[in-house]
């Protein structure tokens, strides 16, 4: 349903049974699937995909050209999955030679003045609190929950099924299955409320339990460390994913509260 006093460049492509409320500006190569919901005053620029069934709140703008210096105009995308709700104010901005596209996935929930920063790869099912800021090619995974006010560093990478304190300033990588809290952000423990929420079982539980003792708790440096894991613990899907997030990490793992 077109409201008269919005603005749709022709090219956009308006799936069947969109809602948009009055005073929304729509640019020219936009798709947004059925089922979804444009709120008044909300923006939405040249390289954007809507999915399905998404709920866009009032003022936000999505697909803003890339506060990079690096951009030169370059097409890039916008991309925002399923059932994704994105409250007031929000800025979503499209990608960069980088990776050519800012991606949010389905069924996600994005509060108020939250900032999506260019290239930054958002996994499904992930929340993120009012006002929390993310800084280019940021990467949160599948069911991370980032509470309110959080600052991430450019290129930092956020595992699965995390929780993170509001307020926390996150500089380096958050392992998948944590808690990160404090000042400076470190370890908190396991988000095992959480895991069980998602169907872990108590074994599954204790064995990242076990995982995380010996990367945190034991004294070891993070390399030897990850050496008696493979040599002590069985091998496990959760396991082998938290090693490999180790591993593969540029920036480092946060660090333990008492270290």
């Amino acid at each position: 349903m077109k409201q008269p006093l919005a603005y749709i460049h022709p090219d956009a492509k308006i799936a069947p049974g969109v809602v948009i409320e009055p005073f929304v500006t729509i640019d020219k190569n936009v798709i947004i699937g059925e089922g979804s919901r444009i709120g008044s005053n909300v923006t939405i620029l040249e390289g954007t995909r809507i999915g399905k069934n998404c709920n866009i709140f009032q003022g936000a703008v999505i697909g803003g050209v890339p506060q990079d210096l690096k951009f030169k105009g370059e097409d890039s995308l916008a991309i925002i999955g399923d059932n994704t709700t994105i409250r007031e104010y929000v800025t979503v901005n499209r990608g960069t030679a980088a990776k050519n596209k800012t991606v949010i996935g389905s069924n996600c929930l994005i509060m108020a003045y939250c900032h999506v920063a260019h290239d930054c790869i958002i996994g499904n099912h992930v929340i993120m609190a009012n006002a929390t800021q993310l800084a280019g090619e940021v990467i949160i995974d599948d069911f991370a929950i980032l509470s309110g006010g959080i600052l991430v560093h450019q290129f930092t990478h956020i595992g699965q099924h995390v929780m993170i304190q509001g307020g926390s300033k996150i500089n380096k990588d958050v392992p998948p299955f944590v808690k990160a809290g404090r000042d400076p952000v470190s370890y908190a423990g396991i988000n095992s409320i959480g895991l069980r929420r998602r169907g872990y079982t108590n074994e599954q539980i204790r064995d990242v339990q076990d995982i995380y003792r010996y990367i945190y708790l034991s004294g070891m440096n993070t390399s030897h460390a990850i050496e008696r894991i493979e040599a002590e613990l069985p091998a496990t899907k959760e396991r082998d994913e938290i090693l490999l997030f180790v591993r593969s990490s540029p920036r480092g793992i946060i660090k333990g509260y008492f270290e």
